[in-house]
């Protein structure tokens, strides 16, 4: 039999000298969700100390509230239902496996009942949603 050796690479955070894993792992079904403009959120991995990434689900109940992002990019994946995104105005069809990017300055909304994943670059900040 072979056997595989894994070695755990560790990081030190600056500021901090603790020394973290190199990866997170999040459970997003076991993430209490939070109200948001577009229905029901699990965020994974938007905590202070992570400045890179952060994955969401998100439960559109109902059409979602047009709203726009000044530094963030947003890819959403959608995983269930059928809808439409909006985008700046104009609106596209929305289905499983269908991937959008969503870049600062793009005026979006989901309309429908979906469930998605969106993947938000860098990771979400409450301060950088924006309404008109």
């Amino acid at each position: 039999m072979l056997f595989a050796l894994r070695q755990l690479t560790a990081v030190v955070f600056p500021f901090t000298n603790l020394l973290m894993p190199n990866y997170l792992i999040a459970q997003l079904n076991e993430i209490d969700p939070l109200r948001c403009p577009c229905g029901f959120t699990r965020r994974a991995f938007a905590s202070p100390e992570n400045s890179v990434a952060s994955v969401h689900q998100v439960d559109i109940q109902e059409d979602a509230q047009t709203h726009y992002h000044k530094r963030m990019t947003e890819i959403y994946i959608v995983l269930e239902g059928q809808g439409e995104i909006e985008l700046d105005g104009q609106l596209f069809p929305a289905k499983p496996l269908t991937a959008i990017m969503i870049k600062p300055g793009c005026r979006h909304r989901a309309v429908g009942k979906l469930k998605i994943l969106n993947i938000a670059v860098p990771t979400f900040n409450p301060a950088d949603e924006w309404f008109d």
